[in-house]
């Protein structure tokens, strides 16, 4: 799954392919958006922002009407220039945006709609997000807030991976976070101290910053590599403790961490 670092990347790129630019045409080729009438809803209204939160990203048009998507797995937003080959098929794709010079593409949605400005400001799968870890008034207090709400008996690797706790982490920055702060991902949220949590998102904040403004590129080691994710079974770049790797929480997600290192 696209990480936050990743869509703030994809927001800034279909910003400056869109923003300020006269749009010629709107195609929704996906079947589901058949009867939706977006490119007519569309007509004539200019982008004038491109914006993320999270995970999630949002087209925002003159009058009101914003296309907010969210990729889950296995979407993705994509620029090209005009006349350019696309490097997924077209069939796959459930939004071409097109202007003099660009298309924008989202392909493989899942989570495409066309909604109004005040609904993405109401709409409960949106209000409840927390803190933007990548937001310039990134909140540290909000965070901690909503997350000594939580269930206290979850691992703080779980934790952070709820999107209400804190906008923006997936897998990848979670394992990579709780190695750099020295904090087990499977202690339980109520026994880690509020510095302690702090400085997990402290770690990865001018990571993923650095990674928004490389494409999403998760480089936490050296210049290519990672501490931990995806490392099961090879020897900690600390202390030479084989990394283990295991699902966690209600979604499974697998977790890795050095069990040498992290306590």
């Amino acid at each position: 799954m696209p990480e936050g670092d990743a869509i703030h990347y994809a927001a800034r790129r279909v910003g400056e392919a869109l923003v300020g630019r006269p749009i010629s045409e709107i195609e929704t080729p996906q079947p589901r958006h058949a009867f939706d009438d977006w490119p007519e809803r569309l007509a004539g209204r200019a982008v004038r922002a491109v914006d993320a939160r999270g995970k999630h990203l949002f087209v925002r048009f003159d009058g009101d009407l914003t296309l907010h998507s969210h990729l889950r797995m296995g979407g993705s937003w994509r620029v090209y220039r005009r006349g350019e080959r696309w490097r997924r098929g077209p069939s796959r794709a459930w939004l071409v945006i097109r202007t003099e010079d660009h298309e924008v593409v989202q392909f493989d949605g899942p989570v495409l709609e066309l909604m109004t400005d005040g609904r993405t400001r109401f709409d409960q799968r949106l209000a409840a997000l927390g803190p933007d870890l990548l937001a310039p008034d990134f909140d540290e207090d909000e965070f901690v807030r909503r997350l000594r709400a939580d269930d206290p008996t979850r691992g703080i690797g779980d934790a952070l991976l709820d999107q209400r706790n804190l906008s923006g982490i997936g897998n990848v920055w979670k394992s990579e976070g709780c190695f750099l702060a020295g904090v087990s991902p499977w202690r339980r949220a109520g026994d880690v101290t509020d510095d302690e949590a702090l400085s997990i998102v402290r770690a990865i904040k001018p990571l993923m910053e650095r990674s928004a403004r490389r494409g999403g590129r998760i480089v936490t080691y050296g210049e290519r590599g990672r501490w931990v994710y995806e490392r099961e079974g090879l020897p900690c770049r600390r202390c030479e403790t084989p990394i283990r790797a295991r699902g966690q929480g209600d979604d499974n997600r697998t977790t890795y961490w050095c069990p040498g290192c992290q306590r």
